[in-house]
């Protein structure tokens, strides 16, 4: 049985349809990744899966059990939702931050005990941001902020992660640091389920790529698979080719960078017939 069932979900913003029909199944320990353009129902169907927000239509299922019927601190165990954009509004600390994954465990009036202390330090630890656990979390980077809140999530006690576009905003040596700490995260038995713009991320790091059209999914399989030229073009309507360097690594370069002598000077090198027909 998979871990989550998500069936026939189907989701309307004032009458109007962002999710039509959607069917997934997360298996424990995947990293799948959501991809589709701004407006295609990712966010949307991110907030169902947390129980955010309620389908129309449909069920979202955890461990057989429908997610509706699961109190929320208990379902704030099981899943850690990590938003896209979160600045804070007040200077907590960085520690103080991480120590509020302890809530779900906590009755009302409560106090961080020692064992909560050692897990938010245990955490920060495993994350290498130890250094960062006097700070304010108001004046810290956009990467600093995220890996943050994934030490949050630990602290939580969470073993789903569902995270909204976690790389947006950031640099490109901070989103490489982030999927390199999913990657490390999803070989300790995580499951990871985020969205993102970036199919190369998904060919890097995702076990399974969920493609989303107009609330749609158009394709749902292994990312050798499914990402591809034609997938993308029907996602973005962009030609991009998908070609694969030193063995098993993808990339995905727009055709353009071919058709317009944009590489001229640069020593790029324009793919053969045969390189730009692996990714089709």
């Amino acid at each position: 049985m998979a871990l989550m069932e998500i069936r026939h979900v189907t989701f309307a913003y004032r009458e109007k349809p962002v999710l039509k029909d959607v069917s997934v199944e997360i298996g424990e320990g995947e990293v799948v990744t959501l991809l589709g353009p701004n407006g295609s129902g990712k966010s949307t169907l991110l907030k169902v899966i947390i129980g955010l927000i309620r389908p129309g239509q449909g069920t979202v299922r955890l461990a057989g059990r429908d997610i509706s019927s699961i109190p929320q601190k208990e379902l704030a165990r099981q899943i850690a939702y990590v938003p896209q954009f979160h600045k804070g509004t007040f200077p907590y600390r960085v520690s103080d931050v991480i120590l509020m994954g302890r809530m779900p465990h906590k009755r009302f009036f409560f106090r961080y005990s020692r064992e909560d202390m050692d897990i938010a330090q245990t955490v920060m630890e495993r994350l290498s941001i130890t250094h960062l656990a006097e700070r304010p979390y108001t004046e810290i980077s956009g990467g600093e902020r995220q890996l943050t809140l994934i030490a949050r999530a630990l602290a939580q006690g969470a073993n789903i992660f569902v995270l909204d576009e976690p790389a947006s905003g950031l640099d490109y040596g901070n989103q490489l640091r982030l999927l390199e700490h999913i990657t490390a995260l999803s070989g300790e038995g995580y499951t990871f389920i985020k969205s993102t713009h970036s199919p190369e991320h998904a060919l890097w790091i995702a076990d399974r790529a969920v493609m989303i059209r107009k609330g749609t999914i158009i394709a749902d399989g292994r990312c050798d698979d499914v990402v591809n030229s034609e997938t993308l073009l029907r996602l973005y309507n962009t030609r991009v080719n998908v070609i694969r360097l030193n063995g098993s690594l993808r990339v995905c370069v727009p055709e353009m960078l071919e058709d317009n002598g944009a590489h001229e000077g640069t020593g790029y090198r324009p793919m053969s017939v045969e390189a730009r027909t692996l990714g089709r």
